[in-house]
């Protein structure tokens, strides 16, 4: 089964990403892809906060959007009922308890639009280095639970784990999740952090859970001046590297499959072999 990661430029213009997301998911159905997943900050990144507190949307209460899902939800699931794939759709702003201040949400939509999964980044970014400075804290509410689902109708994968980019440096949410097949983490690391730490815990997770590790990020120069690392890439549970993008826009597609998983747990029975 072949998935894709795409990795994209964002601005803080939602309707442009949109646009943006809709060409290069296109560009991965055209090659094949069954589920697709799209970058943290998709619909707008760079913007201030006060623009990113206005594109918050209510979570839709019907499955795969009703008549109260705002644009980039309503967007996700049309997208992936139009094309038939599984969407993860990045992350996106939501309401949160704290008027000021939102939740950075991931959801994910089966083949016929319905939405069977809902993750709020847990972890929150602090990072300070020169004149870099970055404290999501002040602006976003955390999670508070980690979330892997089932997947009745995908032939290879049965379970489904997700997390958002800072959650990558934290093992034990992945545990939390219970034994998955797939790790999708949507991101935007920053050119530096990715630089020294991106791909090795991608690696790591991928060979702790012996799972394949389907990333995708924001990779490259922003309009207003941020630079993402990008290096979106597809892991299988080995910790092989199965396909990659360095910068800018664009898609990669590897395929992935159940016998690769049971080949790589019968071998090395690390998850069987857990004290703790």
């Amino acid at each position: 089964m072949l998935i894709a990661a795409v990795q994209m430029i964002s601005s803080p213009a939602v309707d442009a990403n949109l646009r943006e997301a809709e060409r290069l998911i296109d560009l991965a159905v055209a090659q094949g892809a069954k589920l697709v997943a799209l970058p943290e900050y998709f619909p707008l990144i760079g913007a201030s906060d006060a623009a990113r507190l206005a594109a918050r949307e209510m979570l839709a209460d019907a499955e795969g959007g009703g008549d109260n899902s705002g644009p980039i939800q309503a967007f996700l699931a049309d997208t992936a009922r139009r094309h038939g794939i599984w969407l993860v759709g990045g992350s996106l702003p939501l309401v949160a308890d704290d008027p000021a201040k939102l939740r950075n949400a991931c959801l994910v939509y089966d083949n016929t639009g319905r939405r069977i999964a809902h993750y709020d980044k847990v972890h929150l970014f602090g990072f300070t280095h020169g004149t870099e400075s970055y404290d999501e804290s002040l602006t976003i509410e955390p999670g508070s639970t980690a979330v892997g689902f089932d997947t009745p109708t995908l032939d290879e994968i049965r379970r489904i784990g997700l997390a958002i980019c800072y959650d990558l440096r934290f093992p034990g949410l992945f545990r939390a999740m219970g034994e998955i097949d797939l790790l999708v983490v949507p991101a935007a690391f920053t050119e530096i952090t990715g630089r020294a730490h991106w791909e090795m815990l991608l690696r790591a997770r991928a060979v702790e859970n012996q799972c394949y590790v389907l990333a995708a990020a924001q990779g490259g120069q922003h309009p207003t001046g941020r630079l993402t690392h990008g290096n979106s890439m597809i892991i299988d549970p080995w910790g092989d590297i199965l396909g990659r993008i360095d910068k800018g826009a664009g898609v990669v597609v590897a395929d992935i499959s159940a016998a690769r998983i049971n080949e790589v747990r019968s071998s090395l029975p690390t998850l069987r072999h857990r004290k703790f």
